[in-house]
């Protein structure tokens, strides 16, 4: 067939066609209205409100102008179509009546409750201006030829790597609503990641959580099994900012130069930012840190798992954080057979996944 010319879909293939061309090319409109609605701190009023709401004690509740509430309306019969809000009738009177869902939940601001960390602060990082401006380049970036090591087109743009110390010079209030949306992102799961691993952690006697940042990750540790004797290794800056109340050992440092030994050592959402190149010198250090197999030693890691297994939309959802990540970092998700090829480059001998946890999965790494 002639490359001059191409077989059109025809009738309704056509036209659903064009269907899916709109909702993919207008996805953004989802991002942004789901920004919106965290913005306007929608499910916070919503929860406060007993957790269902009309759209006119919704507007009352946000303090909008009443000529808004038609626009609201729009807005909100989105968000439920994506899944962020659940809409029923009032039996009554007819009236639309808005509900949180399980994803809505973890976006309420403001409250104290065991397990809740809200995602506030993940969902205006992820949707700034920046991170889309930075996507919005990725054509330009495809087409430099770059020295390597690659930069990402987030420092390709901005001149500035993300989640790095030269950030704030960039703009203070995006490192802010960066480190906040990191580590309630990295925070989500503890409980349940203790509750369906705790053999992992038996007969463990001590443990490095390398970034552990406020030791949010480690006070769970402890309060799981008080016998292990916890250390968070993280950047000075972090270190400084952390509450001294003598449960955890907190030391200033750089995992690339040196890791505080223990017989386990955990590595939490902390690969997937780097390069090969560097994921190899982190582990080499982490493995220098710990004692043989036969003694206990061990490196958890727990990262994305990429594959196609937990069904298309947790591989989605990985592969858009593979996105995010090659947009925005030097890093990247990673497949089983990559995972391998790193643990082996830094001198492992083993590993075993031993529990996927959503989309991520929780990794044994054997020196």
């Amino acid at each position: 067939m002639s490359t001059q010319t191409i077989e059109v879909p025809r009738d309704a293939e056509l036209l659903q066609a064009q269907a899916d061309l709109w909702r993919h090319s207008l996805y953004y409109l989802s991002s942004m209205g789901l920004r919106c609605a965290v913005e306007l701190e929608i499910p916070t009023a919503i929860h406060h409100l007993g957790g269902v709401t009309s759209l006119p004690d919704l507007m009352s509740a946000l303090s909008l102008p009443s000529g808004k509430m038609p626009f609201l309306a729009r807005l909100m019969r989105v968000l439920v179509t994506s899944g962020i809000f659940a809409a029923d009738k009032d039996s009554e009177s007819g009236e639309e009546l808005y509900r949180l869902t399980l994803l809505s939940r973890i976006l309420v601001h403001g409250v104290v409750a065991d397990e809740h960390h809200s995602q506030k602060y993940f969902v205006l990082g992820v949707t700034s201006p920046h991170y889309t401006e930075a996507a919005l380049g990725l054509t330009n970036w495809f087409k430099k030829d770059h020295e390597p090591p690659v930069l990402s087109p987030f420092e390709d743009i901005y001149g500035v790597p993300l989640c790095d110390e030269k950030t704030p010079l960039l703009d203070e209030e995006l490192d802010k609503v960066v480190n906040l949306g990191l580590a309630a992102h990295d925070n989500l799961g503890i409980a349940t990641m203790l509750r369906e691993c705790h053999d992992i952690f038996k007969g463990l006697k001590s443990l490095t959580d390398c970034c552990g940042g406020d030791g949010t990750t480690a006070r769970a540790i402890i309060k799981a099994y008080p016998h292990i004797k916890c250390t968070v290794l993280d950047l000075p800056k972090v270190v400084d900012k952390a509450p001294a109340d003598g449960v955890i050992n907190y030391v200033p440092g750089d995992l690339f130069h040196s890791v505080p030994s223990s017989q386990a050592v955990m590595l939490k959402l902390v690969l997937h930012f780097w390069n090969n190149e560097d994921c190899v010198k982190i582990l080499a250090q982490c493995k220098k840190a710990i004692p043989s197999r036969e003694e206990g030693g061990k490196v958890i890691v727990i990262e994305i798992v990429v594959g196609p297994s937990l069904g298309p939309t947790m591989f989605e959802a990985q592969l858009l954080m593979d996105m995010l990540m090659m947009v925005n970092s030097k890093g990247g998700q990673r497949g089983e057979n990559d995972w391998r090829k790193l643990f082996m480059k830094a001198g492992f001998t083993d590993y075993k996944i031993v529990k996927k946890l959503g989309a991520r999965s929780v990794i044994e790494v054997y020196p």
